[in-house]
């Protein structure tokens, strides 16, 4: 019976292994408003959906680093579902506190860039399945604007 039971195991993980999962893409990390309080980056997903029903995004957790610091952090509850056979773009906001932008722009010396890290789990709920996390990392400079284009 035991021996069984495990081909019946390996059967359905062998299974669940082959099954087509959605692929995603991280995009660059971009500065989109940027006020008193704070500032408010921007990224994006892509994300490419092989099946012929709609999938329910249940999550999008997000964490930003630059220079061995956590800039920002948090999650995207519930953020809405991926179009059928095709790709659908989610955005994810990540808002930086005042205190903090004042410190990168310290450490952003004359070039006005700032390295930084953007990790990302996209959790999906595939038939079957269950939940699944897609893992996204993505590195790169961002380029912060000036006091001009501020202003």
């Amino acid at each position: 019976m035991a021996k069984l039971v495990d081909k019946a195991k390996g059967f359905v993980a062998d299974k669940v292994a082959k099954v087509e999962k959605p692929e995603a893409e991280l995009g660059d990390v971009s500065v989109g408003h940027v006020g008193r309080d704070g500032a408010t980056l921007s990224s994006r997903i892509d994300v490419r959906n092989p099946y012929s029903h709609a999938i329910p995004v249940c999550e999008i957790s997000y964490s930003l680093r630059s220079a061995g610091r956590e800039v920002a952090s948090g999650k995207m509850p519930d953020p809405g579902s991926l179009t059928a056979k095709d790709t659908t773009r989610l955005d994810v906001p990540v808002k930086v506190p005042y205190d903090f932008l004042v410190s990168l722009v310290r450490d952003a010396g004359s070039d006005w860039d700032i390295d930084y890290e953007m990790r990302v789990g996209l959790t999906v709920d595939l038939p079957v399945v269950g939940n699944l996390t897609l893992p996204l990392t993505k590195s790169g400079e961002l380029k912060l604007p000036t006091l001009s284009s501020v202003f």
